[in-house]
């Protein structure tokens, strides 16, 4: 199998797209923290001093998505046509599971972008609550789905 991210001399490179064909592309991303029982009745309640927990991990999520090309060296930076980040509270788990859809049309795909989006969604969760929970865990964040592009439909199992 070649590696598509090595150059001739056996250097990282960015892989050239320039020949691939625009195409519909979507990613679903997933990631979970975990934390204090009294944690998720506070983000629920409202009641974290920081703010509204969710609707901030919300926003965070979506630049993170916009501008993952700039914190993984070798993302192509692409125009995103659409990011949106859901959220469920689980209270038999303890835990906050995150999940971050990201479109474009485009040359190359953007799953990079809804896994970022996913892991900056979970580190803003546990910024804005470690004040009354350091023991959160990020944890689980993996791609569930992409469509377009030669290698065509991936969904997990």
């Amino acid at each position: 199998m070649e590696l598509t991210h090595i150059n001739e001399q056996g250097r990282a490179k960015m892989v050239d797209v320039s020949e691939k064909q625009d195409t519909l592309r979507e990613a679903v991303a997933y990631g979970c923290v975990y934390m204090k029982r009294e944690t998720l009745e506070r983000i629920k309640e409202g009641s974290i001093k920081k703010g509204d927990v969710l609707s901030v991990a919300q926003v965070a999520g979506i630049m993170g998505a916009k501008k993952t090309s700039d914190i993984i060296p070798m993302c192509h930076p692409i125009m995103i046509s659409g990011c949106d980040i859901n959220f469920a509270l689980d209270f038999e788990e303890n835990k906050v599971e995150i999940t971050a859809t990201v479109k474009n049309s485009g040359q190359t795909g953007v799953e990079m972008e809804a896994l970022t989006a996913v892991s900056i969604a979970g580190l803003t969760i546990y910024d804005m609550c470690k004040a009354i929970d350091r023991e959160m865990i990020i944890s689980d964040v993996m791609l569930m789905k992409k469509s377009g592009g030669k290698s065509g439909i991936f969904e997990r199992k």
